[in-house]
């Protein structure tokens, strides 16, 4: 194993689930800025993402390390729900998931330093939402405020009532895979 594991991420589920899954790694946030101007779903993109996220904190470091980039995207009809930037574009947003099923796409790149090598993987989970009335939205965004969500919701903390039923990992959903994770870093050490 190469130096250290590096978790190019400030998401504190992300940390949970690896912590869970006794990934021993250290949380550096990636100063890459993310492009959301871009609505329109590819694989390619999420990926890139999850890359370039991890690629950015090459020059913060100054050993050989592992270092861990993820991408988390909901995504309706081809088209990418980013983060809420408010109260009312989080209502819009699970409106319009409201009754109808959805995929959550998470992107992981795993970069060796030390050789340069790199791989990457998405999974992808299928999410289907209860029809929501406007109160039963309103009162989620009121009591859980999921402005650093993709998609405005975290699928962990969804009262009973809100999500008819999901296919796929539910680790996804929430953020990062640690069966992907350690099939990555498995390939990436051999």
């Amino acid at each position: 194993m190469v130096g250290k594991i590096i978790l190019a991420s400030s998401s504190p589920r992300r940390a949970d689930i690896l912590r869970k899954a006794k990934i021993e790694v250290e949380i550096m946030p990636s100063p890459y800025i993310e492009d959301h101007t871009t609505t329109a779903f590819s694989y390619d993109f999420i990926e890139s993402l999850a890359y370039n996220k991890a690629n950015a904190i090459i020059p913060l470091i100054n050993e050989p390390s592992i270092i861990i980039g993820a991408d988390t995207v909901v995504v309706l009809d081809g088209e990418i729900l980013g983060k809420p930037h408010n109260a009312k574009n989080a209502f819009t947003m699970l409106k319009r998931l409201s009754g109808k099923t959805h995929i959550v796409v998470t992107s992981i790149a795993v970069i060796n330093t030390k050789n340069g090598n790199y791989k990457i993987n998405s999974t992808t989970s299928n999410v289907t939402f209860e029809n929501l009335t406007d109160e039963k939205i309103n009162s989620y965004i009121e009591k859980f405020k999921p402005f650093d969500k993709a998609g405005s919701y975290g699928i962990q903390e969804m009262p009973e009532g809100y999500i008819k039923s999901y296919t796929g990992d539910l680790e996804n959903i929430i953020g990062i895979s640690s069966k992907s994770l350690l099939k990555l870093l498995n390939e990436i050490n051999s």
